[in-house]
């Protein structure tokens, strides 16, 4: 698959760009992608989530009304989980959702995602550029001129230069990242990916080595 080198006025340069099939034609795996990204958001989650039980929540311990005789169900503790302010049953206690995953199917998912993108014509190669100074206005006039205003859209650099990174952090629906940070979750999520030209031969590299 070949594609046009465009520069930032969203004008082809005459150069063009190989994707390979090893990387970009391949058959999508649907179920690598899913445990891929079930792993990204696993792991984000801060597992934090706590809610008091029976032992831990404040109230008396008296017997709250005899044993037998009100025509009503016995009852021992105000703590109880059936009475309002009551512990909470199995409630959720601190832990990690982290699980791992083989590298081999992690880079599978990833290619499957890079396919998909080929395959919908969703990938958009642009010259490496960078920012003399953090500038929104600019980069949102970068999009206009790629015609992705309004989309969700990830950038991928070889090396991404910190005032492009600056200059996108506040545009709504776009995403700069390093070839580093490239996860089949970001991929999947944005509607068109767009790799800077030197990136292109560093994925060939990273996914066929």
């Amino acid at each position: 698959m070949e594609l046009n080198v465009v520069n930032i006025q969203g004008q082809e340069t005459g150069r063009k760009v190989q994707l390979p099939d090893s990387v970009f034609g391949i058959e999508p795996n649907d179920h690598a992608i899913y445990l891929d990204v079930k792993q990204f958001l696993a792991n984000n989650r801060q597992g934090t989530h706590k809610a008091k039980e029976r032992s831990e929540v404040a109230g008396s311990t008296k017997k709250i009304k005899r044993q037998k005789g009100t025509g009503t169900a016995r009852a021992g503790s105000i703590k109880s989980p059936l009475f309002r302010g009551g512990g909470r049953v199995f409630g959720p206690r601190p832990r990690s959702y982290r699980f791992k995953l083989n590298k081999k199917l992690k880079q599978l998912a990833r290619k499957s995602a890079l396919a998909y993108k080929a395959k919908n014509n969703a990938i958009v190669v642009v010259e490496d550029f960078t920012m003399e100074a953090p500038k929104t206005k600019e980069f949102v006039n970068i999009q206009k001129n790629l015609k992705l205003d309004g989309k969700k859209t990830f950038f991928v650099f070889k090396n991404v230069d910190q005032n492009v990174i600056l200059s996108a952090r506040n545009i709504p629906k776009c995403q700069v990242a390093n070839l580093a940070s490239l996860n089949t979750y970001n991929i999947m999520n944005a509607q068109s990916l767009v790799l800077a030209e030197s990136s292109v031969e560093e994925i060939v590299q990273l996914f066929n080595a």
